[in-house]
């Protein structure tokens, strides 16, 4: 799981694209997976959690290498002739994590449900929402230098997608088929409940 890494030209062009703090971004990726671990009942699901919650760390680390290789030796000048000046203002070149609409990163953008069933349906949309995001991105930028890391990052999305798939049917498994949406199995086995 690597992925090649090439120093591209300074352009802004493709800068507003690759900002990785929207809501279908590595960062989102990375907080949602390594927060709902601690509820997982399930060792195999749990130890899964860790491995692609770290992994989106490193593709986190890849989106911010691709933006700041694309920005690092812009002036203020070109920033502001590009539209970027309010960014510049706020962060010169920094590496700040927001949207490409411009909308900061917060912890409303992931979720932690504590419902194992309930996670595993929203990290299987998360990774088709990056898929999506991803295949968006790769309409617009013709670069091959910043289209070739972005095609990693989406084939691993597609993969992270199957895993969630496999996690579901591993915590199907551990539940009676006949009570699989009537009870949280990360909560409701561990109360005296009517659901038992």
């Amino acid at each position: 799981m690597t992925a090649k890494t090439t120093v591209f030209p300074c352009d802004t062009t493709y800068h507003e694209l690759l900002l990785y703090g929207g809501p279908d971004g590595e960062m989102g990726a990375s907080m949602r997976y390594l927060s709902q671990r601690y509820t997982m009942p399930y060792k195999e699901c749990k130890g899964a959690l860790t491995d692609i919650g770290t992994e989106e760390l490193a593709h986190l680390e890849i989106v911010a290498t691709i933006v700041h290789q694309l920005t690092r030796n812009l002036t203020a000048e070109q920033l502001v002739e590009q539209g970027f000046g309010p960014y510049y203002i706020d962060h010169g070149t920094g590496i700040w994590p927001q949207a490409a609409g411009g909308i900061p990163f917060n912890a409303c953008e992931f979720q932690s449900k504590g419902d194992v069933i309930t996670d595993l349906h929203e990290d299987m949309a998360a990774e088709q929402k990056a898929r999506s995001t991803y295949d968006n991105i790769l309409r617009v930028v013709k670069d091959y230098d910043v289209c070739e890391p972005i095609k990693f990052l989406r084939e691993r999305e597609v993969v992270h997608y199957q895993r969630f798939g496999e996690l579901l049917r591993i915590t199907q498994d551990h539940l009676d088929s006949r009570n699989f949406y009537a009870f949280n199995p990360e909560f409701d086995i561990r109360q005296d409940t009517c659901n038992q």
